[in-house]
């Protein structure tokens, strides 16, 4: 999982923003339950249905206080049951769709109208209070209108739950002859439930122009969060279509302390990728970018093949030494020609390393991306990753945090473990035929002071001469099991 860490400056945006989050929940959310993300707002003067329409208010981080306090006085108000997250960090995970379940982004303020009646009366009335607000959507809800940030769903009010036939147990809502049937959270409503805004929903303006995205054939998603989706897709661009790669970046998705969202950061990718593309370095060719309703997109090239992730994971055996050197001198070379390009990678990990059919590694993923005479004030990394002074908040990152991720794989590579940030132990301590000048440039990539860790180009010569003395050994094919030997699990 990606960390992101703010500037110093953001830091203390952050800081004033959470106080004033938590005075507003004090407020008018003063019911918390231990374990929970939830604060709630409570009315016992009346019934509450067991489900019905869900009303779910979108918001940000940076603007999500001002939200609250615009719309929580219309709520306690009218006597509405409301909630909303116990603190800004929540906020972040919710819009992430990691933590909690992609179909949970935006669903920041969540309330409860007694009857649909009152659910349309509220939509409106919470429409006109955020409708100039940014935003990201919520997956599957429906839309108030196009413009707004205000959806609504047909669901559970109280925790049911239904048994289903291979004995699990979801959430679920009373059917129309009052059984229990599964709550689904990727559709806005139940096929018997009729929708009180039929037929009143608008469309963006963008919507009726011709899609960019009709010349692609999406058939499978890789992968779906709040800051946009990854796809595999036919680009009928050429004939014959060829395969690609489509990343989405969605408007205000994942927005972080410093404004920066999942568009500026596949905008960011495309420029870096052609930057590097252009100065012969090896990365996916960029087929397309364009705009769509607000978003961002980038076709790439799909590059065939799996992840060094799935690889380790799959094998189960510590790579050959042979192997390790092997990955170490291509990984080497490409920060060293990223490097002399201009660039700092900031999240080089096993899973953005696609091992191809040729036994040849293709780096992915630069939306982190950031020039190396220009280091990035927002700290970017993957925990095993990321070197230990990023601990520090004013420190600018650049050059030593690659090479530190370098040295993190090449020690995952060889010991079958991510070593420690601060107290790693010596490779040779988990593993003895390691040889003694590739245990010692590992250590030297992961030094503790960023100006003992050698370059790339000095790593991949030094990796270099070390495979002159180990022949190449093959590795099982993909599908067969290797033979019993000791190993660690990764």
């Amino acid at each position: 999982m990606i960390n992101e860490r703010p500037s110093a400056r953001s830091e203390r945006t952050a800081v004033r923003l959470e106080r004033q989050w938590r005075e507003l929940c004090s407020q008018y959310l003063p019911m918390a339950v231990a374990g929970s993300l939830w604060r709630y707002h409570r009315v016992h003067s009346r019934e509450q249905p067991s489900n019905g329409w869900k009303i779910h208010v979108s918001a940000t981080v940076l603007n999500a206080g001002r939200v609250l306090q615009k719309v929580a006085p219309l709520l306690a108000g009218r006597g509405v049951q409301f909630k909303a997250p116990a603190s800004l960090r929540d906020v972040i995970r919710l819009n992430s769709g990691l933590s909690h379940g992609y179909t949970q982004v935006g669903k920041i303020i969540t309330v409860y109208p007694h009857t649909p009646e009152d659910m349309m009366d509220l939509a409106r009335s919470l429409h006109k209070l955020t409708v100039r607000m940014a935003a990201p959507s919520v997956p599957f809800d429906r839309r108030y209108s196009w413009n707004s940030n205000v959806y609504y769903r047909f669901g559970a009010f109280q925790r049911l739950e239904v048994e289903l036939d291979n004995g699990s147990r979801t959430l679920a809502v009373h059917g129309p002859n009052g059984e229990l049937v599964p709550d689904n959270r990727q559709q806005a409503k139940p096929n018997w439930v009729a929708d009180p805004f039929e037929g009143r929903h608008r469309h963006s303006a963008h919507q009726s122009e011709v899609q960019p995205l009709t010349t692609y054939r999406i058939f499978r998603a890789l992968a779906q969060r709040g800051k946009g989706g990854v796809y595999q897709a036919l680009d009928l661009n050429v004939n014959p279509p060829r395969l690609c790669l489509i990343k989405e970046g969605r408007k205000y998705g994942e927005l972080t302390w410093d404004g920066r969202d999942g568009r500026w950061r596949v905008r960011n990718e495309a420029r870096v990728l052609k930057e590097l593309l252009a100065k012969g370095v090896n990365v996916p060719r960029v087929y397309s970018s364009f705009e769509f309703d607000g978003n961002s997109y980038l076709v790439t090239e799909f590059v065939d093949g799996e992840s060094l992730d799935n690889l380790l994971r799959r094998l189960r055996i510590r790579l050959p030494i042979s192997r390790v050197l092997k990955y170490g001198i291509q990984l080497s070379g490409f920060f060293s020609q990223m490097h002399a390009a201009g660039w700092v990678w900031r999240d080089s990990k096993p899973m953005n390393i696609i091992v191809t059919r040729s036994d040849n590694l293709t780096p992915l993923d630069f939306e982190g991306a950031s020039r190396v005479g220009h280091p990035d004030s927002m700290l970017w990394g993957t925990p095993g990753f990321i070197p230990p002074e990023w601990r520090e908040i004013e420190r600018q990152t650049g050059l030593p945090d690659d090479l530190f991720a370098l040295g993190s794989i090449l020690y995952l590579l060889s010991t079958g473990s991510v070593p420690e940030m601060l107290s790693a132990k010596s490779p040779k301590a988990l593993r003895r035929n390691i040889p003694d000048r590739l245990a010692e440039l590992i250590m030297s990539l992961l030094s503790t002071d960023p100006k003992c860790r050698p370059q790339a180009t000095e790593a991949m010569d030094r990796l270099s001469k070390m495979a002159e003395e180990f022949p190449s050994r093959r590795v099982p094919r993909r599908g067969k099991s290797p033979r019993p030997t000791k190993h660690r699990s990764i």
